[in-house]
């Protein structure tokens, strides 16, 4: 199965302008929603024009501006919820919305939850869980071999790396992730992060300065 059997969009949502990304299998017409931040009316239009049929909704972490439209988009299409246990308690505080002064619409519990090395069969797509823990504690990572991508949620974006001062974060944690899980990914993998443009595993290993200053 390559990319050409997949579909892909992204749509940025919420006050952070999240990637919110919708994958489907051509074949079947099944898909997935990652990280819906926000805005769910948008999400939902994209299911819509694509006439897929929604059955999981992935988070990567459970910070606000990744799973505020969790309820919304549940609901709609019936999907299930699947994130890490190790992000209850973040997604059970609203993403932690209150410590930037913001209401966000609680989420419905999971109905999956994710283990490292699971793989979730969608249609023709495979996404492969890999826990990529540092910016949260349950942070993981989609990880579809055969199409050569990867939803890293905000572990590492171009040129940068995602922030640790958050409760559950923790830098030596985040440059494992990064350095054991991430880069041990083919150079060639295209990296699609929760804010920002996409890149690729061998760019951010030759080029980002934050990964540069560990070694």
């Amino acid at each position: 199965m390559g990319s050409e059997q997949m579909t892909l969009d992204s749509i940025v949502v919420g006050m952070t302008q999240t990637n919110c990304y919708l994958v489907g299998c051509q074949q079947t017409g099944e898909g997935v929603v990652i990280d819906p931040g926000g805005h769910p009316e948008r999400i939902l239009r994209a299911i819509e024009e694509r006439k897929l049929t929604v059955r999981y909704v992935l988070n990567t972490h459970c910070h606000f501006d990744h799973m505020a439209a969790n309820s919304d988009i549940v609901s709609a299409t019936g999907a299930t919820l699947a994130l890490h246990p190790a992000e209850m308690p973040i997604l059970q505080a609203k993403g932690g919305a209150s410590w930037f002064g913001v209401t966000v619409q609680a989420s419905p519990p999971p109905g999956l939850e994710l283990d490292d090395g699971q793989v979730l069969a969608v249609g023709t797509l495979r996404f492969r869980v890999l826990h990529t823990p540092g910016h949260s504690p349950g942070g993981v990572t989609f990880y579809l071999p055969e199409a050569g991508i990867a939803f890293d949620g905000d572990l590492l974006f171009a040129l940068g790396v995602g922030r640790t001062d958050l409760p559950g974060g923790d830098w030596d944690t985040l440059m494992r992730s990064i350095h054991e899980v991430l880069f041990a990914l083919p150079d060639e993998t295209t990296l699609y992060p929760g804010h920002g443009p996409p890149t690729t595993v061998g760019r951010e290993k030759r080029s980002n300065p934050w990964v540069k200053i560990t070694h």
